[in-house]
């Protein structure tokens, strides 16, 4: 975990899993890097809201891989997220309760699937394209920890790979695009 910046209540929190993907922002806004995976990004989320002021808003900013065609090479903001390692339904069978249930973000968007899988197979790739648009590893957790500290959050990926195989080579080889597109998101938006 590692904080640049000051948070302030007055201007939004960039979350991002690592500095690959924070490269080419410009420190205008406080930014934290996670670590990969969803126990690094709530940990490290959780232990920011929790230690001083809450900012304005949390965006989680990062790559992503597309489980369906057309989606490569641009940006989405996400509708709702996932998680796809966790089997909500069978843990309601057992408690009763909800447990990871979807998260819905915004109005429309992309469905973003979170788990601590980096998806390089054709196969898990099929298999969680009948339910998202997108994988990650971080944006379920970190907008649960937003969540539960009331403070809103948005998750912005952009493609990076297929989430086939190869996707670890393409995506050591585009980061650093994607870096340059996420930092130009966030002149635009924020």
């Amino acid at each position: 975990m590692q904080l640049n910046g000051t948070v302030t209540a007055d201007r939004p929190l960039l979350v991002l899993a690592v500095a690959e993907e924070a490269a080419h922002l410009d420190g205008d806004l406080p930014v934290l890097l996670t670590g990969m995976g969803k126990v690094n990004a709530a940990a490290a989320l959780a232990t920011v809201l929790a230690g001083g002021p809450k900012p304005s808003a949390v965006v989680n900013l990062g790559t992503a891989g597309a489980l369906r065609p057309g989606l490569d090479g641009r940006t989405h903001e996400i509708g709702t997220v996932l998680q796809h390692d966790l089997d909500a339904r069978v843990l309601r069978l057992l408690t009763g309760r909800a447990v990871g249930e979807p998260l819905e973000l915004a109005a429309d968007g992309p469905v973003l699937a979170t788990g601590d899988l980096f998806v390089s197979d054709p196969v898990a790739r099929d298999r969680l394209a009948e339910q998202a648009h997108l994988v990650d590893m971080e944006g379920y957790a970190l907008a649960s920890v937003a969540r539960r500290a009331g403070v809103p959050v948005r998750l912005v990926k952009h493609v990076s790979d297929e989430a086939g195989e190869g996707a670890d080579r393409v995506w050591r080889e585009t980061v650093d695009d994607c870096a340059k597109v996420l930092a130009q998101w966030v002149r635009e938006h924020l």
